[in-house]
């Protein structure tokens, strides 16, 4: 997403981006490889009386937290169906076409994902039955802060439709320059995607408002989409009351890659992601000094002409790094401790090298899969753990918008048949009461 600026040329300051020689190295600790702080423990004491105020007094404290952190009155949080339509009918024509190509291609990707309900026989008479069932409402976060993302609104809800959840709702930050009202991208992405109900609040009193529900929006049972470190805060305090998809802290991009790889298109991707946010992380792990060299040349000659070149710099030299290992089973292990949000693997046999990856949130494979394309129109989705969650945590997907249900469906013969192992294992726990609520059944 790197743009040429036509200001003047500002030399990348060499140096600036770190060097870690992992030759060698046998133990690689967490603390060796550069990434964001995210303090959401601390942001919880902050976020916590905003939460508290929206569960006492509603909407009304809503408007009035709106108006304290965003500067500007939202007498109404919920958009209208005409400022939907207008912004729809305001979008540049080449946007929309991206628009809905990206959500042609994600319905593909994740109408596959839906998961059958399966039915098991146990035993005669004895079956056990998995059902999906969708979350009943969701209440969708889109960010508004740096930029607006009008590909989180695509990549939270089509999964959330494909899953079959009948009621979803958006919110988003109120745009001093858009009249109160969120990003009109964001809205005319809503309105394509059918979403009529979007409200014009964000951050820590948006994710209070779906949780709690106010006089305008009805509570929601689950909230996903990323956030600065206040919606993460909001989310972790609120965990209990609503579900949560994860706690998004700052975007970032690994990168694996022997010296094969063209130099050029490694620089052009660290940039791609530091472009997001001056806290963004970006990791290059090599077996190769002369392409490190080469990536770190390409940097200097290419920041200085991005946009976004202070962002980027920041990034860049804050907490990233080129990370030199012996060979490509060496930086397979840094990558997998690492755990990347995005990880690409740029070697040769890059199919064969990806496939030993354990951590990531999404892998991109190969010099024609940057992560760019993973943000827009690869069909799968950008919503990614974050932080190194990827060891244990999957992005988001249909699968995050259902519920597994156990339905258990037995004959009398079939209870009597494990009546007397209820009597032993109840026993065996102490429980008798559990013991007569079968044998009751089974001794008349």
């Amino acid at each position: 997403m790197t743009s040429v600026s036509t200001g003047a040329d500002i030399a990348f300051p060499p140096g600036t981006i770190r060097r870690i020689d992992l030759r060698g190295a046998t133990d690689i600790g967490h603390d060796v490889l550069p990434r964001a702080d995210l303090d959401v423990e601390s942001a919880v004491e902050i976020v916590r009386p905003v939460c508290d105020d929206v569960r006492r007094r509603g909407a009304v404290a809503v408007r009035e937290i709106t108006a304290r952190f965003d500067g500007v009155d939202v007498p109404t949080a919920r958009v209208t169906p005409q400022a939907l339509q207008s912004a729809l009918a305001g979008l540049d024509p080449a946007v929309r076409a991206a628009i809905e190509e990206s959500i042609r291609r994600a319905r593909i990707v994740h109408r596959e994902q839906r998961r059958s309900d399966v039915t098991t026989v146990v035993a005669e008479g004895a079956t056990v039955t998995e059902r999906w069932i969708p979350v009943r409402r969701v209440g969708l976060y889109v960010p508004g802060g740096l930029t607006a993302y009008p590909s989180s609104v695509v990549m939270n809800v089509v999964p959330a439709q494909e899953a079959g959840v009948p009621q979803l709702t958006v919110a988003s930050p109120p745009q001093t320059d858009n009249d109160g009202l969120p990003h009109p991208v964001v809205l005319a992405t809503c309105a394509l995607l059918g979403v009529t109900e979007v409200y014009s609040v964000g951050g820590a009193q948006a994710i209070a408002m779906f949780a709690y529900g106010t006089e305008e929006c009805p509570r929601v049972d689950l909230v996903t989409g990323p956030g600065n470190v206040y919606v993460a805060a909001a989310k972790r305090l609120l965990k209990g009351v609503i579900g949560i998809d994860a706690e998004a802290g700052p975007t970032e991009i690994g990168i694996l890659a022997d010296d094969s790889a063209d130099p050029r298109f490694l620089a052009a991707d660290l940039i791609s992601q530091a472009e997001h946010d001056p806290r963004a992380s970006c990791l290059l792990v090599s077996d190769s000094a002369e392409l490190l060299d080469s990536v770190e040349d390409a940097l200097h000659r290419r920041v200085g002409h991005t946009r976004h070149r202070e962002r980027v710099r920041t990034a860049l030299s804050s907490q990233s790094a080129l990370v030199l290992v012996d060979d490509i089973d060496s930086g397979l292990r840094v990558v997998d401790e690492w755990a990347a949000e995005h990880l690409e693997v740029i070697t040769r046999d890059a199919g064969r090298v990806a496939a030993r990856v354990h951590n990531a949130g999404a892998i991109f494979v190969g010099a024609y899969s940057p992560v760019s394309l993973g943000d827009y129109l690869a069909g799968s989705n950008h919503v990614l753990p974050t932080g190194g969650t990827a060891r244990h945590s999957s992005g988001l997907s249909v699968q995050s918008f259902l519920k597994g249900v156990h339905v258990v469906d037995y004959t009398s013969a079939a209870l009597a048949e494990v009546a007397d192992h209820v009597t032993a294992l109840g026993g065996a726990e102490n429980l008798p009461a559990h013991v007569d609520a079968v044998r009751v059944r089974v001794d008349g």
